[in-house]
């Protein structure tokens, strides 16, 4: 009897410890998600929503370089050969028009934008990327290349006559939705969208009108997760090109270039993950001019628009 006590005396002397260890652990838990809503949830709400019901398949955004607080978005298939001058907040500035390819009438699956240098010195130029393939059947993909207007977030409609390039896999046809312009080597990059590997692939920035160039694959990138989730849906590099995002449709990857590093061989290190708030089909990624910061929206009307800070 007295062992049976002693025995059960122990018992809950073992409970007590446990419990005096676990509910400390607890407590942090819950004090470390409070915290994690306060200081990181925060700064994940919307800074704005696209306030035009144009804007209703949003697949790319990029920051102008002429016009301050001038972002440029884009519907991707189904829309006009279009795309859209907006403030941070979402407000619709310009429509700005461009005549689409001859052979197709109009821009068949733009699917990212991006803006750089371009064949003239001190000239800045936007890039619409018409380069979703669903099905990997196009015999070649279409990048237009636009000189940057200043009235461009000043009128409320604007006309371009964009240059193209008609781009093709070494491989045959692939699917992408990033399209990425290095200001550095003056490279044109394309990333494909699907599989358990996708391949980076690059095309000179200059061009002539209405060429056809079959790009270079550089190197193939592996992320771990399920499909469609990991699949690559958007790309930036910011404006001085020392700084690299790829995103999926559940998170944010992010690289930093060496110098005299070329951009695929920076993506051949691991990614640092980013904070990202997975939206509803979030397809749009974007650095500021400044590097220091990035936006991300997502399809459908009146989409909200979040900012992140760049880590240091």
């Amino acid at each position: 009897m007295k062992r049976l006590y002693v025995i059960n005396a122990y018992k809950d002397m073992s409970r007590r410890r446990k419990l005096n260890i676990l509910i400390p652990i607890v407590i942090l838990m819950f004090v470390g998600a409070f915290a994690k809503h306060r200081l990181i949830d925060r700064k994940q709400e919307a800074a704005g929503r696209l306030q035009d019901k144009a804007m209703d398949e949003t697949s790319g955004i990029a920051a102008s370089t002429l016009n301050a607080n001038i972002y440029y978005v884009h519907n991707d298939s189904g829309d006009t050969s279009r795309f859209f001058a907006i403030t941070p907040d979402g407000k619709l500035r310009t429509t700005i028009y461009y005549r689409g390819h001859r052979q197709h009438l109009g821009a068949l699956d733009a699917e990212d934008i991006d803006v750089g240098p371009g064949p003239v010195k001190g000239k800045s130029y936007v890039y619409v990327g018409d380069i979703g393939d669903n099905s990997s059947q196009r015999k070649f993909i279409t990048i237009y290349r636009a000189e940057e207007k200043k009235n461009w977030g000043k009128d409320s409609v604007a006309n371009t006559i964009p240059v193209p390039i008609n781009l093709q896999y070494p491989g045959g046809p692939r699917d992408a939705e990033t399209m990425m312009i290095d200001p550095l080597e003056k490279l044109i990059y394309i990333v494909s969208k699907r599989g358990d590997s996708v391949g980076v692939y690059t095309s000179p920035l200059n061009y002539r009108n209405d060429d056809t160039v079959t790009m270079t694959l550089r190197t193939k990138l592996f992320f771990k997760g399920i499909r469609p989730f990991k699949w690559i849906t958007a790309g930036d590099i910011s404006k001085d090109g020392t700084k690299i995002l790829l995103k999926s449709y559940e998170k944010v990857y992010y690289w930093t270039r060496r110098p005299n590093e070329a951009v695929w061989q920076a993506m051949q290190r691991p990614p640092r993950e980013l904070p990202y708030k997975q939206e509803k089909q979030g397809e749009a990624i974007g650095f500021t001019p400044d590097g220091k910061g990035y936006y991300t929206t997502s399809e459908g009307v009146y989409s909200p628009i979040y900012y992140y800070d760049v880590p240091n």
